[in-house]
């Protein structure tokens, strides 16, 4: 079988939008919001009239039904611009992916196609107080009531909690058995009586996307809003990552990519020593391994977008290229600090909020440590 690294006229093109976008819309606006916290309403309202919001629900739903790597291709530009106001577009489509997945197609219709119909927001709320890595530990029951389910607990660090209009929540249905199809999926609009959201969570870096935590109290859920079938929902959460992760690590790619861009501009006006910084070696070469990495990151992250798109597995892929761009951001936003010297430290430079977002992509959607975990129990279970 033929490679091929070439993107098509169409995708060239989705690409360019995309940059246009974040370097006309998201850029001028990145320090107001890394500053004030405020919401970026806006650049989103903006970003879905563009087409750049909600791209993977399939057209019987409403949506583009974009692939994986087109996919991509979006999340690294708008990560360019300013990886905060990036999650903030980019969230809507981790709620959604457990729908696609397993929606009924009344619930497809209902939850997914109210995004052809208007501007609208929903979040992914699984991790818990005392549950993130740790499965077990989830606590937030649902218990059946005739034709409801009356859902009980509290979810943590939920992004897009104060601003989306339903929420995917997975709680416990059967105790005993926990992840092992003791777990369900529920969507759960953030209007119902008994669902309180909490305060803004003020974090290092990617300021101005909403997190925040939400307690349900008696929540009354009907038994149409459950996602595919009672027990399935850990299941339902976790294959929602094969689609994701890619575009996190394809975001970390587009902020390490920003870092660099930024270090050479600098290096190449610096003087030192009667010569521009980028002379030297030591300098030098710490750009050139900047462009290894992000090239290699981008390149694994291709490749586990394009593994989906081809309906093969891509659990172990999507997981080195997610640990692996994130630790990519991590050290190059960190490099590009370093050749900043001490302008890079201060907050008048770009370089110094580009290392303070880059930390969540470590975090996020599964610790570097976690993707550490799956990619091995991949290798060990399967062979390959």
């Amino acid at each position: 079988m033929a490679i091929a690294f070439a993107l098509t006229d169409e995708q060239e093109a989705l690409r360019d939008l995309a940059h246009d976008f974040a370097r006309t819309e998201m850029r001028p606006v990145s320090a107001h919001h890394d500053q004030t916290g405020e919401y970026p309403w806006e650049v989103l309202k903006k970003a879905n009239e563009q087409g750049l919001m909600n791209t993977h629900i399939h057209e019987e739903d409403g949506g583009i039904g974009i692939g994986a790597v087109d996919g991509m291709l979006i999340a690294e530009e708008l990560a360019w611009g300013c990886s905060g106001i990036g999650t903030a577009v980019e969230a809507n489509g981790l709620a959604q992916q457990p729908v696609i997945l397993g929606g009924s197609p009344s619930l497809r219709k209902k939850y997914l196609g109210m995004f052809a119909e208007k501007f609208s927001l929903c979040a992914y709320a699984v991790t818990e107080p005392n549950a993130g890595s740790d499965v077990q530990g989830l606590k937030t029951t649902a218990v059946k009531q005739g034709d409801k389910w009356i859902l009980n607990g509290t979810k943590m660090w939920i992004t897009n909690a104060g601003v989306a209009d339903w929420y995917f929540v997975v709680a416990l249905t059967d105790p005993a058995r926990l992840a092992r199809g003791g777990m369900t999926g529920f969507i759960v609009e953030r209007s119902w009586p008994g669902v309180s959201v909490g305060r803004k969570e003020y974090n290092m870096g990617q300021r101005c996307s909403d997190t925040r935590g939400i307690t349900f109290e008696n929540v009354e859920v009907p038994e149409e809003n459950v996602v595919g079938v009672v027990g399935d929902g850990w299941k339902l959460a976790m294959a929602a990552f094969d689609y994701t992760r890619p575009g996190v690590a394809a975001s970390a790619v587009g902020v390490a990519r920003a870092a660099m861009e930024h270090s050479i501009e600098y290096a190449s006006e610096r003087k030192t020593f009667g010569q521009p910084i980028a002379n030297h070696q030591a300098i030098g070469f710490m750009i050139a391994e900047m462009a290894m990495e992000i090239d290699a990151a981008r390149l694994m992250t291709w490749r586990a977008a394009w593994l989906k798109d081809s309906g093969q597995r891509n659990t172990k892929e999507a997981a080195m290229a997610k640990a692996f761009a994130s630790d990519v951001a991590m050290k190059v936003t960190t490099n590009a600090v370093q050749v900043y010297g001490g302008y890079g430290y201060s907050q008048e430079y770009p370089v110094e909020k580009l290392m303070r977002d880059a930390k969540i992509f470590q975090i996020y959607e599964g610790t570097s440590q976690i993707q550490r975990l799956i990619i091995s129990r991949e290798l060990m279970v399967r062979g390959k």
